[in-house]
Formats: structure tokens, C-alpha cells, sequence
């Protein structure tokens, strides 16, 4: 299985080695449901929302879309990619 390295926006000039055909079908999904503007989308907010986006072969049943959400999150957010609201709760958009 082909793996890709990600960031981490909490741990700068980290990577880490995750499956690639796992990572790019969910940064596909998160990037589709993600909006362009505040005051975004909280995590939970962009699980629900990238089910539908996602493929049934890499996650039956939205399996393990949680983790992934999250490491699409941190490393878009490490690539400038995504914004954070500056004040909890988390809520995300991507960059204009």
C-alpha cells in the first residue's frame, strides 16, 4: 500500500507516513464540503458532511473517518490550505 507523508499544524516540521489512496480520497472529501468563508465547518460538522463524498472500498461504512478527517485537517491547516477560527469551538474554511 502506497503511503504519503502529511504535517501536522500542531507539530510544525513533523511528517508523518499515512495511506495514500486513504488520505487523497478524504482531503478529496473534506475540500468538497469545506467553505470558502467563516465561520466554517466544526470537525464534527465536516464528518457528517464528507460520507456521501467518500468511497465505499476505502471506508465501509464511514470506518475510521474520524482519524481521517482529522489528519486532512491538520495537514491542510499546516499547509495554509485551511483556516481556524481564531476562538474555540474549532470551526474550519478553507483559504481564499
Amino acid at each position: 500500500m502506497p503511503k504519503i507523508a502529511v504535517e501536522n499544524a500542531l507539530q510544525p516540521g513533523k511528517t508523518y507516513n499515512v495511506d495514500a489512496g486513504k488520505f487523497t480520497a478524504m482531503r478529496a472529501a473534506v475540500l468538497a464540503v469545506v467553505p470558502d468563508a467563516p465561520p466554517g465547518l466544526t470537525p464534527a460538522q465536516i464528518i457528517a458532511a464528507v460520507a456521501p463524498h467518500l468511497p465505499p472500498a476505502l471506508f465501509p461504512g464511514g470506518e475510521k473517518a474520524g482519524w481521517w478527517v482529522k489528519a486532512v485537517q491538520l495537514d491542510l491547516e499546516a499547509k495554509g490550505v485551511l483556516h481556524r477560527a481564531a476562538k474555540p469551538p474549532v470551526r474550519l474554511w478553507r483559504a481564499g
